[in-house]
């Protein structure tokens, strides 16, 4: 097996530890991660993920400590997110129906899609770091889309932590637009966990207050009457696998969707946390 995953990070802001812990993991098996952005510019970690002095206001304490502070400040300050694979080149753009030349625009776009999952073969998997910053540049971006279904499509694992669970929930096939987590167990931010206040991205003075949407929800509909949203409140750790699919709560997850990345790859786990 390929020991290569592409791990895909916003350009508004990544949460440190969520990245962090999937590779550490990841190197410690013998996984080589390529990372991609949006448009192609270097991720950075969100600020508070770097400070071990900030109270997330929902759960009341601290979250990042001052080792992962450090981790993260580490990784940031060497080159290995210099130049991350730039996913607006990488991958088509859908024509609008309007277009004057829509046939012919169509059959070239899904021709480039289907050189995509040729593309992709290199890679084991692709992981989907979370934060804020998938709010602005991940959840509603169809080229993401298409690459996580190129993924899908090959029978390739799919993981993502946090909010860039959201990415899976939108990621839909153009004509049936039926979520790929339809009927799937998955986990994601819960309603619980969510801000009332200070929703931010790097690089931005926006404070959008509360979260634009609540993952909890969507992905309560997007899995669908026979899947679930297990989003395991009360619990330190929730990360579930119904394969294809690996996706973990949020920060304090990281590590253990990481590990269980590694059981499916390695390992061939089917199933997990349900």
């Amino acid at each position: 097996m390929t020991k290569k995953i592409l791990v895909v990070l916003s350009e508004w802001g990544y949460w440190g530890e969520e990245l962090v812990g999937p590779l550490e993991t990841f190197d410690a098996a013998g996984y080589e991660s390529t990372f991609a952005t949006p448009t192609g510019r270097r991720p950075v970690p969100l600020p508070p993920s770097v400070d071990p002095d900030f109270v997330d206001p929902p759960l009341g304490k601290p979250v990042t400590t001052r080792e992962m502070a450090n981790k993260v400040r580490e990784l940031d300050q060497s080159d290995r997110l210099d130049n991350p694979l730039n996913i607006a080149k990488w991958l088509p753009d859908r024509p609008y129906w309007s277009s004057s030349n829509f046939l012919r625009e169509m059959e070239a776009y899904n021709n480039a899609v289907d050189q995509v999952q040729r593309e992709i073969e290199p890679y084991a998997g692709i992981f989907l770091v979370g934060g804020s910053g998938p709010i602005v540049d991940m959840a509603n971006n169809h080229r993401v889309h298409d690459l996580i279904l190129s993924f899908y499509k090959s029978g390739k694992p799919v993981s993502a932590i946090c909010y860039g669970v959201a990415c899976l929930a939108f990621a839909r096939d153009f004509i049936l637009r039926k979520s790929i987590i339809w009927g799937k167990h998955v986990t994601g931010h819960c309603k619980e966990y969510d801000y009332k206040d200070g929703t931010g991205f790097v690089g931005s003075d926006i404070n959008m207050g509360p979260p634009p949407y609540p993952l909890e929800y969507i992905l309560r509909d997007a899995t669908g009457p026979d899947g679930a949203y297990i989003g395991n409140f009360g619990h330190e750790l929730s990360v579930i696998v119904d394969y294809p699919f690996v996706t973990g709560r949020s920060t304090h997850d990281s590590y253990a969707t990481g590990e269980r990345v590694v059981d499916v790859l390695d390992h061939g786990m089917q199933r997990y946390g349900w």
